[in-house]
């Protein structure tokens, strides 16, 4: 099993990764989806923050699209954000070495381990009535997570896996912010909470897209489908944030975007599963 912390670094090399799967349309992608950056052909489908915007340059008039996304530019490189990331760039460890190509044993690893993170936080808020306005948000994806494991492990004859470090190291994070009881630490879990669900909304799609082609015969996993349309229920639970954040203090705004950091990092690891060698499993 790899430590943690060379899980932390192997998340960044999905970019590598991600550079083989799409190479023909000579796009890039970062360790996690970012909701502040347009996904097309040309920019960055994937990058380092949260879930859900595309990458708009308009005056910003709320907190997520204000200071949630200054925290997510300082997170950016301006190869990922041409316009606004603040990041120095990285070399890259081995330029010249071959490509990993994930295996579909990869993916179901990466599944598992969602799913162990999205139950966590399904967990979270069904336990706390002071975030119960994100239950049943439509947003929620263990059930189709369960669909799609099951259906890998038929399909392609695979036991099904333990969840690895990856996931229980997310899950034991959310379940520690959330540890102090009602009331507590409610902006940090905010961080958390729409960064992962809105990334995987974008550039979470956009990873699917590339493992469908790859490995699926174009086939598109239940995890990457909605009931409903997906951007009206992103709107709603922004709509929801933001109505919390207006009446959470500076302090507590504070914590929230301090939090910014450490869900890419998670979300990193969590990628790490397809980037080869890396997985904990």
């Amino acid at each position: 099993m790899k430590s943690l912390s060379s899980q932390k670094t192997n998340g960044a090399k999905m970019a590598a990764l991600m550079l083989l799967l799409i190479s023909s349309t000579r796009t890039e992608v970062a360790a996690f989806s970012s909701p502040f950056i347009r996904h097309t052909r040309t920019t960055n489908p994937i990058s380092l923050n949260m879930h859900g915007h595309g990458g708009d340059t308009a005056v910003a008039t709320g907190f997520i699209d204000s200071e949630l996304r200054g925290a997510a530019m300082r997170l950016h490189t301006r190869k990922q954000a041409p316009k606004e990331g603040e990041a120095p760039e990285k070399p890259s460890e081995k330029p010249d070495a071959p490509r990993y190509v994930p295996t579909h044993q990869d993916y179901l690893n990466f599944l598992v381990d969602s799913q162990h993170v999205y139950q966590a936080m399904e967990d979270i808020v069904n336990s706390r009535s002071d975030l119960a306005m994100f239950r049943n948000t439509g947003m929620e994806r263990t059930k189709p997570l369960e669909t799609d494991i099951q259906f890998m492990c038929a399909e392609y004859n695979l036991e099904r896996p333990e969840v690895g470090q990856a996931g229980l190291s997310y899950a034991e994070e959310l379940k520690r912010i959330t540890s102090n009881g009602e009331g507590k630490n409610v902006p940090e879990f905010v961080c958390h909470f729409y960064n992962h669900y809105f990334a995987h909304t974008a550039g979470g799609r956009m990873i699917g897209k590339q493992m469908s082609a790859l490995l699926l015969d174009k086939k598109t996993l239940e995890f990457y489908k909605w009931d409903g349309d997906i951007n009206k229920i992103k709107a709603a639970v922004k709509e929801v944030i933001e109505g919390m954040a207006a009446k959470w203090t500076q302090e507590e705004k504070d914590e929230c975007v301090g939090a910014t950091a450490a869900t890419f990092r998670y979300g990193g690891m969590l990628n790490a599963n397809l980037s080869g060698g890396s997985s904990p499993h």
